[in-house]
């Protein structure tokens, strides 16, 4: 049988919960405090349809997350330079951080409501996975780099969406300077700095 296609009804629904929830986590000084009936109320619909469409509010952050950074993690899979996977990986590496890191920028607000609904922490949402895998590739795909495990780790900690909401609000840094300075850590990462002070422990 054919998949049977969600009504037109449902998927206005959907748009319109997905926008209201983007709008009151923008607006919002703590994610946390945004409700399931505070989204319902915004986009008109009763609370029944968000948990029917989601199942309850974390499962409703991860589908408006999915749904802002799937251009992103489309140009990821088979995108062109510099995200796509013909990219060298010394190119791809840094271009895939650079890329995360305006994401959060972009939607620190989302950023932060979905890594809070992990229990606070960035590790326990689905995404941190996918991301984690892919930048380990791309590191392991850099000659004589070895392992790229803990420096996959590491990398993304440096954007965390706490961390930078933290920069931005507390130390009033700028988009230009965070991506510069993202760009020249992952630099010292990548072209040695790691791999020698891992192999001297290692020794």
């Amino acid at each position: 049988m054919p998949e049977r296609k969600p009504r037109a009804d449902a998927v206005r629904n959907r748009e319109a919960v997905l926008a209201a929830a983007d709008r009151l986590f923008a607006r919002s000084d703590s994610p946390e405090h945004v409700s399931m009936a505070d989204i319902a109320a915004e986009a008109g619909v009763g609370k029944g349809t968000l948990f029917r469409g989601f199942g309850d509010r974390t499962g409703l952050i991860r589908a408006l997350h999915e749904t802002r950074l799937e251009p992103i993690r489309q140009a990821v899979v088979d995108g062109p330079r510099p995200l796509g996977p013909g990219t060298p990986p010394a190119e791809r590496a840094p271009a895939l951080l650079d890329a995360l890191l305006c994401f959060k920028l972009d939607h620190r607000h989302l950023s932060l409501a979905l890594e809070e609904a992990g229990s606070g922490s960035p590790y326990g949402a689905g995404h941190y996975d996918w991301w984690h895998d892919t930048l380990r590739g791309v590191l392991e795909d850099l000659p004589g780099f070895g392992d790229g495990d803990f420096a996959a780790h590491a990398l993304l900690a440096a954007v965390r969406a706490d961390l930078v909401d933290h920069l931005v609000d507390r130390h009033g840094a700028s988009r230009e300077r965070l991506r510069a300075e993202l760009a020249a850590y992952t630099a010292k990462l990548l072209h040695g700095s790691y791999q020698d002070v891992r192999t001297a422990h290692a020794g």
